[in-house]
């Protein structure tokens, strides 16, 4: 059982301020300098969670379990990661390196040895969050890794809900991904809703769940109101990007993905299920995501 009386970690630069909390390893407290809350509180009416890290799977694995050759194992939504408690390896004022490694609890249902990390650095108006895996087996490891933090909607600057936008770094044309009651991929695509680079946010967009964009060309994209601070979230090397919320939540969850939900019917063995990727035995697989402080706002 994850141990929540375990303090949280406090990470302080100049501009910004995090706590995080070995259970999961998760970014739960992330503020400006001025001491307003840009990440969400967990607030279970809507959503308990913050900024989980998603590990071994992103999303939900058709029918609740996985085929590995010929064995079957079951897993819930999203992996085990968020719910265990992570090994505090080093911590100074602006850096945490957190480790999860196997046990027999994650061998009953994911048979590999493994060490998770996830390093976090404070640095000016950026926070940067590295997940890196290793293979301590014998055997190439398959596995999938996600970032699933919920930013404030809207972010404490005065500018109401409907004034807030995703602008992506590029032109995103490709069409995006639904999933159907059972959390699963759905077929057909859909036509893109971003405009011009720009994503308007309102509750519509997620009356069916998670809007998913497969392979975007942009590694960043900046979140907020016109004319009031922003959020610059990066993700150099995730294949996918969810977004979601519950309609009417005050919290967007900006979610780069090395990985995604099974599609519907996929009945493949785990290696093939899209976007898993494969670590060579000693080797090791890395993910990075960053969530810069933008005040654009003229100084006084």
């Amino acid at each position: 059982m994850p141990d929540d009386t375990l303090p949280w970690i406090p990470l302080r630069s100049a501009l910004l301020s995090a706590q995080i909390n070995p259970v999961g390893a998760q970014l739960s407290i992330l503020r400006d300098r001025h001491g307003n809350d840009l990440l969400w509180h967990g607030d279970a009416a809507f959503w308990a969670g913050r900024a989980p890290v998603l590990f071994p799977i992103v999303g939900t694995l058709a029918g609740g379990n996985y085929r590995l050759g010929n064995d079957r194992y079951a897993l819930s939504r999203h992996g085990f990661a968020r719910g265990k408690t992570f090994e505090t390896v080093s911590a100074t004022e602006s850096n945490a390196r957190f480790r999860l490694r196997a046990d027999e609890s994650t061998k009953a249902v994911y048979p590999f040895r493994f060490a998770l990390e996830l390093d976090f650095a404070l640095e000016g108006a950026k926070l940067t969050v590295t997940a890196s895996v290793r293979n301590e087996g014998d055997t190439p490891m398959p596995a999938s890794i996600g970032f699933h933090p919920g930013f404030r909607w809207p972010l404490p600057y005065g500018h109401d809900r409907a004034s807030h936008a995703i602008r992506f770094e590029q032109d995103e044309p490709g069409n995006v991904y639904r999933i159907n009651g059972d959390g699963l991929l759905a077929q057909p695509p859909q036509a893109t809703p971003v405009v011009d680079r720009r994503l308007a946010l309102v509750d519509d967009l997620f009356r069916n769940d998670v809007l998913i964009l497969e392979q975007p060309r942009s590694k960043s994209l900046r979140y907020g109101a016109e004319g009031g601070p922003q959020l610059e979230i990066g993700f150099p090397d995730s294949t996918w990007l969810g977004l979601w919320t519950r309609p009417g939540a005050p919290f967007i969850c900006i979610e780069p993905w090395q990985g995604v939900t099974d599609p519907a019917g996929f009945a493949g063995d785990f290696r093939d299920k899209p976007g898993v990727f494969q670590v060579a035995p000693g080797a090791s697989h890395s993910m990075v995501m960053t969530v810069a402080w933008i005040d654009t706002r003229p100084t006084t």
